[in-house]
């Protein structure tokens, strides 16, 4: 597995679009997009800023061929501003393919928001965008990573927000989606009694399905064995489906002490009752046997990298004075720290991940 330095994901994430907003082009049914892949990659129905599928909630395969006769370098986003490819540089006169798999749900984002939407929305965006031939068809023989937590990974729905879960979509490649039932202010309390969250999520969890908890950042006032037994109730029922659950601690808090380092109960999310969340996940991990993701570790290293002056682009410092939750530059890195731990617990397959 390749191992990136903090300085150099930083320089990979500043390179992200800001997209356009969609134009429609309509396929009807799912068996009508289904005969759309026997044919070659096409734009009709599309402009320059992207493209609307009438389709059902699904999987799609996506395959798009960018470039043009100018120099060309293009991102695709879709749905809840969620992060599908990363922008693509292709030379002058030269065409590239390639391909990602779409969840499309209702609602579109978060579990508890707007619908939004109908069918698949894809927007171009980029430096100079440039879409040759696009081709929609239903997936087959998707893997999903489904993702239950709380705004910092849910798929925020007006800029500047970002989650990391948002972010997340853009290092997989085709056949391997991600499902985000993340949803703003969820405590793993709240999340298991809302019918609208764990109730309706977990009947949707298939065998083999990749199932990522990250909860804790609105545990204020769950004392510990509530918040222990939450987690156990949540990995049993991942389990209980045929799903693989993977535990993942929260991502820290941007507050330093005068010594440079995060090392407080605010930045490392122990809660008032003196419960260290980040520690009980990781016992709960290792009774459970299940598989960790010590992103609070991960983050942890990255922010005191950058620093204070340097860590404020990560979160909402300018825009909102907001040391909690990221911003798009944040969410995509705290998603390749994801990414790269997916890999390193062999999660995924190296094959099906972009790491460039």
């Amino acid at each position: 597995m390749r191992r990136v330095t903090a300085a150099s994901l930083v320089t990979a994430a500043l390179a992200a679009a800001v997209t356009a907003a969609p134009a429609r082009a309509v396929v009807t049914t799912a068996a009508a997009a289904q005969a759309h892949g026997g044919r070659p990659l096409g734009t009709a129905g599309c402009t320059a800023t992207g493209c609307h599928f009438d389709l059902p909630p699904g999987a799609y395969d996506v395959t798009v061929r960018l470039g043009g006769a100018a120099a060309s370098s293009t991102s695709v986003t879709g749905e809840a501003r969620r992060a599908l490819l990363p922008e693509t540089a292709v030379a002058p006169g030269e065409r590239v393919t390639r391909g990602f798999t779409v969840n499309v749900r209702t609602p579109e984002g978060e579990p508890t928001g707007a619908d939004g939407t109908p069918g698949l929305d894809l927007s171009l965006g980029g430096s100079a965008p440039a879409l040759a031939g696009i081709r929609v068809t239903p997936a087959r023989h998707d893997r999903r990573i489904i993702l239950i937590g709380d705004s910092t990974v849910c798929d925020q729905p007006a800029a500047p927000y970002s989650g990391w879960g948002q972010q997340l979509p853009q290092y997989l490649r085709k056949g391997l989606s991600v499902a985000n039932y993340a949803d703003s202010g969820e405590s793993t309390v709240s999340y298991l009694e809302d019918p609208r969250l764990w109730a309706t999520v977990q009947p949707l969890i298939r065998p083999g399905d990749l199932v990522l908890v990250q909860l804790a950042h609105n545990d204020k006032t769950t004392d510990g064995a509530t918040y222990r037994a939450n987690l156990e109730r949540l990995v049993a029922g991942v389990r209980e489906k045929g799903g693989e659950p993977v535990l993942v601690t929260p991502v820290v808090r941007r507050w330093f002490n005068t010594d440079g380092t995060l090392d407080n109960g605010t930045a490392l999310l122990v809660n008032g009752l003196g419960v260290d969340h980040p520690a009980v996940v990781r016992a709960v991990a290792a009774a459970e046997r299940v598989p960790l993701i010590d992103l609070t570790a991960r983050t942890k290293a990255l922010v005191e990298s950058l620093g204070v002056e340097g860590s404020k682009a990560v979160y909402l410092v300018a825009e909102k004075r907001d040391n909690t939750h990221t911003s798009v530059l944040g969410a995509t890195l705290y998603a390749s720290l994801v990414r790269d731990e997916l890999l390193a617990l062999r999660l995924v397959p190296e094959g099906k991940v972009r790491v460039g």
